[in-house]
């Protein structure tokens, strides 16, 4: 569907504020988690499990929304989710408890979710390829800055209110994106939409399960956000609490992480057509690694300081330009006609690694910095063992060409 170039930038921007729903629910109310344990007279693991609970909904609602939308178009499923959304946030505004906080993030976590997987495949709708990896390392660019300015933002209003009103921003944020859907195009045509039951469409993923460059693009960002999120569950106790960071400071040390990378999805959007996504993708993961095992032996020896840890897990979320829209878009181009589902499946493994790393994190938590360092070297193994062992290699595939199931 061609887009003139006053109507792209529109729907570029919507769908980067789309895709960004996932970084605001979560990265704006990072400072606030110590605060927030403290009213609620509970201990770092159960504040900690609010981001599990959330990555719990955000799995396993992408898993109904992309069927859904692959049937019905992109449009209506993102009104509803919204809707949701809106409603888990108020809900976890009035929230008394971890137990009920924990309960409304994982509502809001299935409303967000519809908007995060249907940006994806109204891109695959849009553009094929190289195209589309550029693409998304475009909007992951622009959706950067919502992480970037979130914990700043959360700190401010932590200073200036209670961490009940950073979730009335969401809120807010909610109500107008909603509103900005009436200037969002239907990219997905009549002619193009699946009429199979949900029934069929969950059969369809066991479909899609058996195809093992698929599971090699899934296996390689999964695992790499298993590693982010252990990042993001483990790091305001790790600086606030451990290294006695004020929560703007920590908002300051998490935004020079978003803009690391926000540079590498430049640099990859620039070098995709040149060098392809699998070469760029292994690139990622192997510095990725290299940067997770450095963590390690910083946060075990206390070598360095902070800034012997800061640096190496800044290589290590930097990684992401090269890997998660290199593995998002390769498996997209394997079955571009059923895009809703495949961007479902892919993002619920993504975001059910992202359960287990944040778990992992609360799980074994010990005051120090050294779980959450353990857990981002593992994930980021199985990272690098994706790569090496499916070895995508689409072009080499006949579902690749013809889009066809297995």
């Amino acid at each position: 569907m061609p887009l003139g170039d006053r109507q792209s930038l529109r729907v570029l921007a919507i769908l980067s504020t789309l895709m960004a729903f996932a970084s605001i629910s979560t990265d704006l109310y990072l400072p606030a988690l110590p605060a927030m344990g403290h009213a609620l007279h509970a201990g770092v693991g159960a504040i900690e499990w609010t981001i599990s609970g959330y990555l719990i909904g955000f799995s396993v609602g992408q898993l109904f929304w992309g069927p859904i939308a692959d049937r019905l178009g992109r449009r209506l499923p993102v009104a509803l989710g919204l809707l949701l959304f809106i409603a888990g946030s108020a809900g976890c505004a009035l929230s008394t408890n971890a137990a009920s906080l924990i309960a409304w993030r994982g509502v809001q976590a299935v409303g967000a979710c519809a908007s995060v997987v249907l940006a994806r495949a109204m891109v695959r709708d849009l553009y094929d390829g190289a195209r589309a990896a550029r693409m998304l390392s475009t909007l992951i660019t622009v959706m950067a800055i919502a992480p970037l300015v979130g914990p700043s933002v959360g700190g401010l209003i932590l200073r200036l209110a209670s961490w009940r009103a950073i979730f009335w921003a969401l809120v807010v944020v909610g109500l107008l994106t909603l509103a900005s859907l009436r200037l969002l195009p239907e990219t997905l045509r009549s002619e193009h939409r699946s009429w199979e039951s949900l029934r069929a469409a969950f059969r369809g993923y066991a479909e899609l399960l058996r195809h093992g460059p698929l599971l090699a693009y899934a296996g390689a960002g999964s695992c790499f956000y298993g590693g982010v999120y252990a990042y993001i569950a483990g790091t305001p106790f790790a600086f606030i609490t451990y290294d006695h960071l004020s929560p703007q400071a920590y908002g300051l040390l998490f935004a020079a992480g978003i803009l690391g990378i926000m540079a590498t999805n430049q640099i990859n959007g620039r070098l995709v057509g040149r060098l392809g996504s699998d070469r760029l993708l292994r690139w990622g993961a192997y510095g990725a690694a290299v940067a997770a095992a450095w963590s390690v032996v910083a946060a075990s020896t206390g070598w360095g300081g902070l800034a012997g840890l800061v640096i190496p897990l800044f290589g290590f979320v930097s990684a992401n330009g090269f890997i998660v829209a290199n593995s998002m878009a390769g498996a997209l181009g394997i079955f571009p006609r059923r895009a809703g589902a495949v961007s479902a499946l892919v993002g619920s493994a993504q975001y059910g690694s992202g359960i287990l790393g944040s778990a992992f994190v609360g799980l074994f938590a010990d005051g120090t910095p050294r779980p959450m360092t353990w857990v981002i070297a593992l994930f980021s193994v199985g990272s690098v063992l994706c790569v090496h062992v499916l070895r995508p290699a689409p072009s080499r595939d006949r579902w690749a060409t013809t889009g066809e199931t297995p």
